[in-house]
């Protein structure tokens, strides 16, 4: 009989210690936003990190390769906050970004629900995304990241938007 591993999971400030210094810097470098990328379905080249908006610093700025559109990758290593919410509103007016992804530990409901309804009323070239993050390892091995995603464009709402405004406008 074969022996496995038993997944265990890994606290994220213990990888991360700051999202500033640690956990931004992990996830801009190519092979972890590949991961990213991979799980959104895309094809993402970084532009920046800590990009400027005026006053503020959006965490990552990337572009998608598919069409060349700008994409705004906001993190937190807690919890979904208001704080965060309003930063992504901001970033995404300054930089144009079509694509908006918001990765944290934990989505509350009403986050969550945000971005849902983000996606519903808003133009279908625009896209929401929310993402939990999570570290797992098997025994002594280095920790790995799995990102789930908690909220994304709903393509079935979208296309009977898009039918019904067919039908208003004839």
């Amino acid at each position: 009989m074969t022996d496995l591993g038993r997944l265990q999971k890994v606290d994220l400030r213990d990888i991360w210690k700051t999202e500033a210094q640690d956990f931004t810097p992990w996830l801009a470098r190519p092979e972890n936003l590949s991961v990213l990328a991979e799980t959104l379905n895309m094809e993402l080249e970084l532009e920046a990190e800590e990009k400027v908006v005026g006053p503020f610093r959006a965490d990552i700025l990337a572009k998608s390769t598919d069409d060349d559109s700008w994409v705004l990758i906001e993190n937190q290593l807690e919890k979904t906050d208001h704080l965060h919410l309003g930063q992504l509103m901001t970033y995404a007016a300054g930089l144009q970004a079509v694509t908006i992804v918001w990765v944290a530990a934990q989505f509350v409901e009403e986050h969550r629900a945000a971005l849902d309804w983000l996606n519903d009323i808003t133009d279908e070239k625009f896209r929401f995304f929310g993402l939990e993050v999570e570290l797992w390892r098997i025994g002594d091995s280095p920790a790995a990241p799995k990102f789930n995603i908690i909220s994304k464009p709903n393509e079935w709402t979208r296309s009977i938007g898009r039918a019904k405004r067919q039908i208003e406008s004839e």
